[in-house]
């Protein structure tokens, strides 16, 4: 698929089939993608964490989201959580951040990376929903992840059991100065 035809399908989806699984080969596909992305001093902080086993799942959806989005990735057969090792992006090896962003640099690695992931997910026919609205210290307790890490993004990925249409994007003036 050309790039132009994955950016355009790539969109948020709220259903899913949940009859139909996704592979392990897939997902590591999708891992493949996120860590060819730019990154400070190409440092790669971002880690993926991938619920697929069923009890695993339910309980993830019913603890770690609030209501509307265990709605919205109700049959998501994969939920992903996004990390990215804090204090490294952005950040010399003494520890002293590089510039303002601080941490920020991480996140902005962690988007790029999330990015890379989510178009190839599109071009492989999967659809997903970024969901920022979720509870990090009981993903952080349900996943074990290390303090090290910041939580970011759950992603509910699967695919579509429902075609949305694609909201309208704003003006290009907007969105875009030329000096």
């Amino acid at each position: 698929m050309e790039l132009q035809k994955t950016l355009e399908n790539r969109l948020s989806v709220r259903a899913y089939d949940a009859t139909t699984k996704v592979s392990q080969k897939t997902l590591e596909d999708l891992v493949k993608a996120a860590q060819l992305a730019p990154s400070w001093k190409n440092s790669q902080t971002g880690r993926f964490y991938f619920i697929v086993s069923e009890p695993l799942l339910t309980n993830f959806k019913e603890s770690c989201l609030p209501p509307f989005n265990q709605k919205n990735a109700a049959d998501a057969p994969v939920i992903l959580v996004t990390t990215f090792v804090k204090n490294h992006s952005g950040f010399e090896k003494s520890g002293e951040a590089v510039n303002e962003c601080g941490n920020g640099w991480g996140f902005y690695d962690l988007g790029l990376a999330n990015q890379n992931l989510l178009l190839k997910a599109s071009e492989l026919g999967l659809k997903s929903l970024i969901m920022g609205i979720r509870d990090a210290s009981k993903i952080r307790q349900l996943l074990s992840i290390d303090e090290k890490e910041e939580i970011v993004s759950v992603i509910a990925l699967g695919y579509s059991d429902a075609e949305p249409q694609r909201p309208k994007r704003k003006d290009f003036a907007a969105v875009a100065k030329f000096f």
